[in-house]
């Protein structure tokens, strides 16, 4: 049987068994395992081209192109049977229906003609492992050990593409910003281009182009604004969509001071006019602190020329601090603006959120507070978790640049908190997979957008995240949000927070070599650190040191000594943490997406050509079901809680959805105590101010949950979700 045919099969409607309750109401989790079991006989197994040795097999791919020679030759063989024989030793396999059909769907290596699979989970893990230790036999043999136990995640483009002689680019996403000037939107439009084609998400910042009706004096007339920009980038990702096999994906940011915010906003509501609306393209704002200010006295807000303010003040509008400068802009009579109400703003936002889920919301002044580097944060990416200094570019009318600027390519991965927690060396555990994001950050060669080839040559940044939070709350009898949860994730995020700086120092050392411009920076005048050295961040609460009672927690001292050890050889890394969305990469480890609460116990995802597939929480059973309450049920402070006590040992940002019923169960906001019980705009926007008041850099989406069973606000990022 062909593992394109999936008539006569038995493993989805085993699966599908799963949503039908026995008589006494119990979930038949046993149906998934049948599945898989299935999946494994009827699909995998007669599928599989077989050799008989493992050199045969690496004689094969590499024959045939479809291995990287370089990869394989970096070691000696003898070592690469070594490394398959440990793999063995471990005994992997999955644990759900979903994690395996998802593997072989999407990630293991196919023949040509797409009729046989080429390799397993251990040869992919294998490939990984050998690909980014590049030829350093100790890291491969502690890279296969992470990725073998699932303890490291890489993200979907590195899993994916590690070690393929034919493959696309290991990023997963880019930002990229647009200046005011005819040559620069040019070169925006064809970096779009370059770069959906090579399969990454790109975020977009428009808020430095003038404003619809702002001059253009070469031909005494007026701008058009940011919106015709949107629809051709609209076009740019429609059109390099990788031969029809995904849809391009990006997103445009725009500040909330700028004069066509409203325009902007209105493209995606539902009523929009055709000549305007974006279907496909995602929405971003920018907010400073200023904004929540007036919107909270219910005053009138400025909106500003960015021409006008690019002029007084000789940087791109986007540099400019709004929130300090407000005041001595309004009253500048150079800079013409004009007035809306902020709550008739906010107000907007929260009409869009409740219709499409948009915009993302990133709270611009809190990201560059907490941001250690010199230099200043105007953006952020596809799924609003990268947030890195950016230099703008300066081009000519040749298409050439006077002035090469910085923008940023996004290197990413995720520990799986269940089995990390389960390592018998945390900090080694670490230390191994920033030493592999490393190597991905090393090897990005971005060459068709010179300013991300430049940022990334000068930063060598990575993103290392998490996911599984849920799931090993439920694990461990807590509940999401509870105040022994939001302890927990402070603690493991402090402790990615201290290894990630020792590997990074260590990198630093070794090499001889820091990112650019780190003298500058908070890690080397040493007050970084200040609020490690004065507080002990470990557990507190008895359950809490429990959890934490086989992994060494650093104590101010151990701090301090770190602290020393960065002033004298510095940092490798810009930047080293970020916490994406992740999907299906989760669903392969058996854990719940990043670290946002479950939707729903036994999960209903829709797969092209194939229909419905169920997913059972993982660990579900009659132990940890209460556990896992619906994020649809859940108070969003709890989640915003959680998230911001891993925020503040974050030195980029997480990706946080909220999640909303359309009309919000009873008693769960106080509130909406004798006011209708269906979601409001004022609900979304008390929200949206208790994130920025608990130090949250960005929501991502707002997802509804319909009276119809439906959803509005689906994640459409493919690079995190596939």
């Amino acid at each position: 049987m062909s593992l394109k045919d999936h008539q006569d099969v038995s493993y989805f409607s085993l699966n599908n068994e799963i949503n039908i309750p026995t008589a006494d109401g119990k979930i038949q989790l046993e149906k998934d395992r049948e599945a898989l079991a299935a999946f494994l006989e009827e699909n995998v197994r007669p599928n599989t081209r077989h050799f008989n040795s493992l050199r045969e097999r690496f004689d094969y791919l590499i024959e045939h192109d479809y291995v990287e020679a370089r990869t394989i030759k970096n070691y000696p063989f003898t070592f690469i049977e070594q490394l398959y024989q440990y793999l063995e030793t471990q005994n992997f396999h999955f644990h759900s229906f979903m994690a395996a059909y998802k593997f072989y769907a999407q990630y293991a290596l196919k023949t040509n003609d797409g009729n046989q699979y080429l390799e397993n989970y251990l040869d992919r893990t294998a490939l990984n492992a050998l690909y980014m230790a590049d030829g350093n036999q100790q890291l491969a043999m502690d890279l296969a050990s992470e990725l073998i136990n699932q303890r490291f995640q890489p993200a979907t483009p590195t899993f994916l593409n590690a070690g393929k002689k034919r493959r696309g680019e290991l990023i997963s996403c880019f930002l990229i910003q647009t200046t005011d000037d005819m040559n620069s939107i040019g070169r925006t439009i064809n970096s779009a281009l370059q770069l959906s084609k090579i399969g990454g998400g790109v975020g977009i910042n428009l808020s430095n182009l003038r404003s619809a009706g702002d001059p253009i004096k070469e031909i005494e007339g007026a701008a058009s604004g940011v919106l015709p920009v949107m629809k051709l980038l609209e076009d740019s990702f429609s059109y390099s969509n990788q031969l029809g096999q995904r849809q391009g994906a990006g997103v445009v940011y725009l500040s909330v001071f700028h004069p066509d915010i409203i325009d902007f906003l209105s493209v995606k509501q539902e009523n929009a006019d055709e000549k305007i609306r974006v279907n496909t393209l995602s929405l971003g704002v920018t907010i400073p602190d200023k904004f929540y200010e007036l919107a909270k006295h219910n005053d009138q807000m400025a909106l500003f020329s960015p021409y006008d303010v690019e002029k007084v003040y000789g940087v791109p509008f986007s540099y400019v601090d709004l929130t300090t400068e407000y005041d001595r802009m309004v009253n500048n009579s150079a800079i013409h603006k004009k007035y809306i109400k902020a709550r008739d703003l906010e107000t907007e936002l929260g009409k869009l959120q409740q219709e499409s889920g948009y915009p993302y919301v990133m709270n611009i002044d809190t990201a560059n507070r907490d941001n250690p580097i010199e230099g200043k944060i105007v953006m952020s990416n596809l799924c609003s978790e990268v947030m890195q200094v950016q230099t703008p570019s300066i081009i000519n009318d040749l298409q050439e640049y006077e002035k090469l600027g910085t923008d940023v390519s996004c290197n990413l991965g995720s520990t799986n908190v269940v089995n990390l927690m389960r390592s018998t060396n945390f900090g080694k555990s670490i230390t191994t997979m920033v030493r592999a994001l490393t190597f991905v950050s090393d090897s990005s060669k971005i060459n068709v957008v010179p300013s991300i080839r430049h940022g990334n040559d000068l930063s060598h940044s990575i993103g290392l995240g998490a996911m599984g939070l849920h799931s090993y709350l439920a694990l461990h009898h807590l509940y999401y949000g509870e105040p022994d949860s939001v302890e927990f994730t402070s603690v493991y995020f402090m402790l990615l927070n201290y290894w990630t700086l020792v590997a990074s120092n260590q990198l630093a050392k070794e090499r001889g070599v820091t990112f650019d411009n780190f003298e500058n920076s908070k890690y080397a005048d040493g007050s970084y650190f200040d609020k490690y050295t004065s507080k002990d961040w470990g557990p507190r609460s008895e359950r809490v040191k429990s959890l934490f009672q086989n992994i060494d927690i650093p104590t101010p001292d151990d701090w301090q000594q770190l602290q020393a050890a960065v002033q004298e050889f510095g940092l490798y890394h810009q930047n080293r943490m970020a916490v994406a969305p992740n999907g299906s990469t989760a669903y392969i480890g058996d854990a719940t997406a990043s670290l946002a609460p479950i939707v729903s116990r036994i999960e209903e995802r829709q797969e092209a050509k194939i229909g419905t597939i169920f997913y059972p929480a993982p660990y579900l059973s009659n132990e940890t079901l209460k556990y896992y309450q619906s994020a649809y049920d859940l108070d969003m402070r709890k989640e915003i809680d959680i998230y911001a006590a891993a925020q503040q040992h974050v030195d980029q940002s997480l990706s946080m959805t909220m999640f909303l019923r359309s009309t919000i169960p009873k008693g769960l906001y106080e509130w909406k105590n004798g006011r209708s019980e269906k979601m409001s705009t004022r609900d979304l926007s008390i929200l949206r101010n208790y994130a920025h008041q608990k130090g949250i850099k960005s929501i991502y989406y707002v997802r509804t949950f319909t009276d119809n069973n439906d959803t509005v606000g689906a994640n459409e990022c493919e690079s995190c979700v596939i």
